[in-house]
């Protein structure tokens, strides 16, 4: 291990005779579960505010009872698998969520437990398919008349940001790849696109150019994957709709109106793109990156580029009227040494009481920002101004991430853990891959 460890605090910036007494540097980690194909997104389920209609109905309610797959203790993991799921369209990746148990232990998921097509469980429930790109969960179920009738909730899942306030789990989706149209989608509690959609038109699925606002207000379309979503909250136009921000592969980010649909927001190239790119070592995992919301002081995106090793900053502000949306104003770039493929943003302490803003992706005021290193397995905690405040070393089964990539990030509601997952072998296993682990806060 002494060897691991110099290595790994060489590449804190810690050198010398230093390296013995910083052991404070290391995070050990606790393997919660393996065998998630693509292990990606992950999200604390969180509880639901009074105002969401899953707190509000009762059949939605009951998917939150404890032990259910929307209980707010468990965990949303995003893999690049249906579990044994048949395919909705053959054209497109597979992919799903799971809800896993954040108690679990060295958990191993078989590879084919969902085969039956629904909200399957294994391991006694301690995980549970929660949707997949299967026709149990497609569109058309609840809006057969969608111009997007055909398409799943999840394929290829690389991002989850949930409204916690007053709404709903909405993953992002590369179906296609990064070059491909990208998706997203607001899900039900069981697993299918939103019931009763306010626009059936767009039901609860967006793809393309398909799911444009008519006429747009601002210029924008899903052209590419749909690589990161971000939760912005009720839109300004006075409806209450939620609104949130989808960063697509080619650097562009637009909104999403659940029942007006798509605008733009930012061009493409304004973050720095993924389209093109591959991990180096790891010609499996999609390229993927985090964005999370400040709204104070300032109203802004923080958004990692993890092949520009930096975090890019966007500022908006919103219109005025019936037609109102949110708009662009200024941008920054944060960089610092503790930036090595930044692959996902998490808050420090997340927001989990504003009755309009509370979500995964959504940071409480002042808060700092966790920072997934996957170039050297650390998880850096960077303030608002760049700065750092701490890092740690990611030691799993002290040996580091071994030939494994941190591929995601999320903070426990209280702020006590951090959850990541691992794409790659496992160190310290016998054949075990992508994973689900956690490491205390600090």
């Amino acid at each position: 291990m002494a060897v691991t460890l110099a290595v790994a605090f060489a590449s804190l910036g810690v050198e010398g005779s230093a390296q013995a007494a910083r052991a404070d540097l290391v995070a050990t980690a606790r393997v919660i579960a393996t065998g998630i194909p693509g292990a990606g997104a992950v999200a604390p389920v969180g509880t639901f505010l009074p105002a969401s209609p899953i707190s509000a109905n009762p059949v939605f309610a009951a998917y939150t009872q404890p032990g259910r797959v929307l209980d707010p203790t468990r965990i949303f993991v995003g893999s690049t698998s249906n579990f044994g799921a048949e395919k909705a369209r053959a054209d497109q990746a597979e992919g799903s969520f799971l809800t896993i148990d954040r108690l679990g232990a060295n958990l191993r998921v078989p590879a084919g437990f969902a085969a039956a097509g629904d909200q399957a469980s294994a391991l006694n429930g301690a995980v549970q398919m929660f949707s997949a790109q299967s026709p149990n969960w497609v569109n058309k179920v609840y809006s057969p008349g969608a111009a997007t009738a055909d398409e799943p909730g999840a394929s290829n899942p690389l991002g989850m940001s949930i409204n916690n306030a007053f709404g709903r789990p909405w993953p992002s989706n590369a179906p296609y790849g990064l070059s491909g149209p990208g998706s997203s989608s607001v899900l039900d509690p069981d697993g299918r696109p939103l019931n009763n959609a306010p626009n059936p038109a767009i039901g609860g699925v967006f793809l393309g150019g398909l799911t444009n606002r008519q006429p747009q207000v601002t210029p924008g379309t899903m052209a590419t994957g749909a690589v990161s979503a971000t939760f912005l909250g009720p839109s300004p136009d006075g409806t209450g709709k939620a609104v949130f921000a989808v960063v697509l592969a080619d650097g562009s980010v637009v909104q999403q109106h659940v029942a007006k649909g798509l605008d733009g927001l930012w061009p493409a190239g304004t973050v720095h793109p993924l389209q093109g790119r591959r991990w180096l070592l790891d010609r499996k995992t999609t390229p993927r990156l985090g964005a999370l919301l400040s709204y104070e002081p300032n109203f802004s995106l923080y958004i990692s580029q993890p092949f520009d090793d930096s975090i890019k900053v966007l500022d908006l502000q919103t219109s005025t009227g019936s037609a109102a949306v949110f708009t662009p104003t200024t941008s920054r770039v944060i960089r610092s040494a503790f930036l090595n493929q930044p692959v996902d943003l998490a808050p420090a302490r997340p927001e989990t009481a504003h009755p309009l803003l509370s979500s995964n992706t959504t940071m409480s005021p002042g808060s700092d920002i966790y920072v997934a290193n996957r170039g050297n397995c650390t998880v850096a905690r960077i303030r608002q101004n760049g700065s750092l405040a701490a890092i740690r070393w990611v030691n799993i089964n002290h040996l580091g991430c071994g030939l494994g990539h941190l591929n995601g990030i999320a903070t426990a509601p209280d702020g006590s853990k951090i959850w990541l997952t691992l794409a790659g072998p496992v160190p310290g296993t016998l054949g075990q891959r992508d994973a689900l682990i956690e490491i205390p806060a600090f």
